[in-house]
């Protein structure tokens, strides 16, 4: 009788985690595509508007507060995600979409809207197929994954290397090599964060930040993407 108890039991917990997991995921997406949406429009309606255009980017120094308030607001994420509440941590996801879309607003002004639109929809479609990729595979991606994030670091040194030689032939190459590190991190994470919240018993808060970090690791790889692959293929105004 116990025997049977103990596997009942242990069925029921099967069926729980089965019907819990989906749940997890589609929350995943569901705010990674929230804060694109967020970012997107942030961007576009600063870049409409002259007035507020020229009040973040006439002063040099604005772009360095804003790209150190997304750090720091990524790095407090991380940090502090089991000591805030979800909302909060909620409220922080919103916050950086929308700093970031002022950091992004340029690019509707150096490039024409379809190249921006063309490039979004290849971004998309390479997005999902790792994304998908990520979550199908039963290969173990860690190896790849620390060979990649060596590899970005290699890439953001390189990076600000070429802001002082200002080398168009080195941004082109550093571009191919930025679309391949994060096609890869896109696949490394998916697998990640399924791993994670496959080992949720319940959609309890804890369940959900795990899902709100997933959901900022997989934003920050489409962004990037969308980015890299902006500067190989937008048509510029």
């Amino acid at each position: 009788m116990e025997e049977k108890e103990l596997y009942r039991m242990i069925d029921e917990r099967e069926a729980t985690v089965s019907m819990i997991f989906p749940s997890l995921m589609r929350k995943v997406f569901s705010w990674m595509t929230l804060a694109l949406i967020i970012t997107g429009l942030t961007a576009y309606g600063v870049a409409s508007n002259e007035s507020i255009l020229l009040s973040i980017y006439a002063k040099p120094w604005m772009m360095f507060v804003l790209i150190a308030v997304e750090l720091g607001l990524v790095i407090y994420l991380s940090a502090r995600i089991k000591k805030l509440s979800i909302t909060t941590a909620t409220l922080c996801f919103i916050l950086f979409s929308v700093v970031n879309g002022l950091t992004l607003a340029p690019i509707f002004i150096i490039y024409t809207g379809s190249s921006i639109a063309k490039v979004f929809f290849i971004t998309a479609g390479t997005f999902a197929a790792m994304a998908l990729f990520g979550y199908r595979t039963r290969r173990d991606l860690s190896t790849l994954g620390r060979i990649l994030f060596m590899a970005l670091i290699g890439l953001i040194i390189a990076s600000v290397v070429n802001l002082f030689l200002k080398s168009s032939g080195m941004e082109l190459i550093l571009s191919y090599v930025g679309v391949l590190i994060f096609v890869g991190l896109t696949a490394w994470d998916t697998q990640k964060i399924k791993l994670m919240l496959n080992q949720c018993e319940e959609p309890n808060e804890e369940a959900q930040k795990i899902a709100l970090l997933g959901s900022l690791s997989l934003y920050l790889d489409f962004i990037n993407l969308f980015l890299y692959l902006l500067r190989i293929f937008g048509s510029r105004e």
